[in-house]
């Protein structure tokens, strides 16, 4: 079935998945989020990709968030299955056994922020402007935002960010630990593309369990999580030793 509101693409080893429908604005429909959820999954299951990005290139935002327009007609029953179609895609970012990063290539806003967060590793072009504004109208996020902002930025940096409605440049969301790169507009794309195809020349294997042990850090005690990690290094180090016993 072809995508109405995303393009897929696919190079050394890493799925490109770029939202566009035509327009300057990227918004997070209740489509657009069903075609994600479709497009990772199909990008998690091909064995010819080790990483996946998630971008709004070449337009000018990233995403802008939830298509008010659309949430307008919610009945409170629509917008709460709405919330749980968002939260169950960003639960499907984190959860994914691949690294995912979001190239942040203009506006980021919202429930755009919120799919920024579930990513891996956020890279930022320069003329970023990414906020959380729902405040300004009357609303919250409801994609669990109000809980990871905290995580990433720390709560009083979250709070202002949540309660001035206000946007921040690339420069500052860096400086907050919003961002991890930034790089100048002339220059993202190329270096979107560089930094995915180092990671994604590692082995996968290493990669998924990688991830899997770096994210359960936020959920499991010291001791214990040095033990798993202990179990899975030396399940990784006999995988590896079975097909390149030289160091």
């Amino acid at each position: 079935m072809p995508f109405k509101h995303l393009h897929l693409e696919t190079e050394n080893q890493v799925g490109y998945l770029l939202l566009g429908a035509g327009t300057r604005f990227n918004k997070l429909s209740v489509t657009t989020i069903r075609e994600l959820k479709r497009a990772l999954g199909q990008m998690e299951q091909d064995g010819t990709i080790n990483t996946i990005v998630i971008s709004g290139y070449p337009g000018e935002s990233f995403a802008v968030g939830a298509d008010i327009g659309q949430m307008l007609h919610f009945s409170p029953t629509d917008a709460l299955r709405f919330a749980q179609l968002g939260q169950s895609l960003f639960d499907q970012i984190e959860s994914c056994s691949k690294p995912v990063i979001g190239a942040l290539n203009g506006i980021t806003m919202g429930g755009g922020c919120d799919l920024a967060m579930a990513c891996d590793i956020r890279i930022a072009v320069d003329t970023l402007q990414i906020a959380h504004p729902g405040a300004r109208i009357g609303i919250i996020t409801g994609f669990c935002g109000t809980r990871k902002l905290p995580r990433i930025v720390g709560k009083n940096a979250a709070r202002e960010i949540f309660m001035t409605s206000e946007p921040y440049t690339a420069s500052e969301a860096l400086r907050m630990g919003l961002v991890d790169r930034v790089h100048p507009e002339k220059d993202f794309w190329p270096m979107v593309k560089q930094f995915a195809a180092r990671i994604a020349a590692h082995p996968a294997e290493t990669l998924s369990t990688a991830k899997k042990v770096l994210n359960a850090s936020e959920d499991i005690d010291l001791k214990s999580g040095c033990a798993l990690e202990a179990a899975l290094n030396g399940t990784l180090w006999n995988t590896r030793s079975t097909s390149n016993p030289t160091p």
